[in-house]
């Protein structure tokens, strides 16, 4: 082997050593976009992600009963400042990298919005679970504010997390699911919804946290507040807090 190529070898072996793979639980609105963000953290730093997603209450609970996960990407500011309360996590690391947006969708109608709502033209509509999910606890208050609730709940499908919730309304067994305005640019569906204006509900504040501390998990979560996390976070379609 030539001397400079052994050379540069024996100069970047420090660096695949130490590279590590970063254990994150993430909430399901989230998984594409951290997919996205997972590549330019690897490029930058040789660390790798594994992923499982799911609803942010649920992961919560796999927290809780110690499962091994170094991040959490919540997908609301409640279910961290909990674990935080009951000693689990670092205090330090918690921090808002993005702002949710929800939004009233249909595959086939493109009537969604607050008109139809009201009018109740429709069979089903789909909600994620607003015990688990923070999108269908934003869906509920949204119902709450237009003073629809009650009106409308025999008409629910409950899905377990923002996923699911999406699929009833892919599939047919919905008219219109209350999903992640992410969830449309991930794949591509420009219209027939409705954004649902922010004074109708809490802001969706989806926190991450260390729950394990480890270098390459803190490295992550530097990344994650970097210009190239944060350019893939707004084209994904969120905001950022103020």
């Amino acid at each position: 082997m030539p001397r400079k190529i052994l050379s540069l070898l024996l100069l970047l072996s420090p660096l695949f050593a130490a590279a590590d793979t970063v254990t994150v639980a993430v909430a399901s609105n989230f998984q594409q976009t951290l997919d996205k963000i997972a590549v330019e953290f690897k490029a930058a730093s040789g660390h790798d992600i594994k992923a499982s997603g799911g609803a942010s209450g649920k992961l919560t609970a796999q927290i809780r009963q110690a499962a091994p996960f170094d991040v959490f990407l919540s997908a609301d500011d409640e279910r961290p400042a909990e674990l935080l309360r009951d000693k689990i996590g670092k205090a330090d690391s918690r921090f808002t990298y993005a702002i949710g947006k929800l939004v009233l969708w249909s595959k086939l109608r493109d009537d969604a919005g607050e008109a139809v709502l009201r009018g109740g033209n429709f069979n089903k509509l789909a909600i994620a679970n607003p015990a688990a999910a923070p999108y269908g606890r934003a869906a509920m208050e949204t119902l709450a504010a237009l003073k629809l609730a009650d009106t409308l709940k025999p008409k629910f499908v409950t899905g377990d997390n923002i996923s699911q919730t999406m699929q009833f309304a892919q599939v047919g067994g919905a008219d219109f699911a209350f999903v992640a305005y992410a969830q449309l640019l991930e794949q591509g569906i420009g219209n027939h919804y409705w954004l649902v204006p922010a004074k109708l509900h809490q802001p969706i504040r989806q926190d991450a946290l260390l729950v394990r501390d480890t270098p390459a998990a803190r490295a992550f979560l530097a990344f994650l507040k970097g210009d190239k996390a944060r350019t893939l976070i707004k084209k994904a379609g969120y905001d950022f807090a103020q």
